[in-house]
């Protein structure tokens, strides 16, 4: 599980932050502040994978808080900066600290969860990487990429790859075109397409199953968010 601390001095929005968190498989909250010396004070205690970090806080702001955080050597924590400002200078100052991503409020929940799922995607495949080549690299910074159609390829929309994902990431197990192809409703050349993108960006993991006889059969997996 990705241990996260909500961040946020409006006591209602970080309610909300935590019943979001709660509801993307793999994130539990172990923590929440309201200022950014409560912030320092958890994350030090509770040394959480993941802070989700308002800007505007009553003490110590945002961006203090993350220099703060890198100044410790004993606590590696990942920031998604979670905020109502817009402003290039706090978003440059955010970006140099190391934010994963940079959400600006309001949101809605299916936006957090691909945030959240493609930071867990990218904490997934560190893991298992031991010396990175640069095309590795790239994937792992694609992982990061929102899914909106300007940086998708030809021929991908964002509806349809959000319809695949979400059957394969609702399956529990690993699946087959076809049977993607069966619970969406779409052609099974369509999702094989889909399918195939995705296991290319590492939300998918890609096995082979062997019959008796005949070709091996593709099967897909969710690997976005590891258990």
């Amino acid at each position: 599980m990705i241990r996260t601390l909500v961040v946020d001095d409006d006591f209602m929005a970080a309610s909300v932050h935590r019943g979001f968190v709660e509801r993307v498989p793999g994130f539990t909250v172990v923590g929440e502040a309201t200022t950014g010396a409560d912030a320092l004070a958890l994350a030090e205690r509770l040394r959480p994978d993941l802070v989700l970090l308002d800007i505007y806080l009553p003490d110590i702001g945002g961006l203090e808080v993350m220099r703060r955080l890198r100044s410790r050597d004993e606590i590696e924590v990942d920031v998604i900066a979670i905020t109502s400002a817009k402003d290039v200078k706090t978003l440059r100052g955010a970006m140099h600290q190391g934010v994963v991503h940079y959400l600006i409020k309001p949101f809605s929940f299916s936006v957090f969860r691909e945030r959240l799922e493609s930071y867990a995607a990218l904490r997934a495949r560190l893991a298992g990487i031991h010396h990175a080549d640069q095309g590795q690299v790239d994937r792992l910074y694609g992982l990061l990429r929102a899914r909106g159609e300007d940086s998708l390829p030809k021929g991908i929309s964002a509806p349809t790859l959000e319809l695949v994902a979400e059957v394969v990431r609702e399956s529990g197990g690993d699946v087959s075109a076809a049977e993607v192809a069966r619970r969406s409703g779409i052609s099974r050349g369509t999702v094989r397409r889909y399918l195939e993108f995705l296991a290319e960006t590492g939300a998918l993991e890609l096995t082979l199953r062997y019959g008796s006889a005949g070709r091996p059969e593709h099967r897909y997996s969710w690997v976005g968010v590891p258990t």
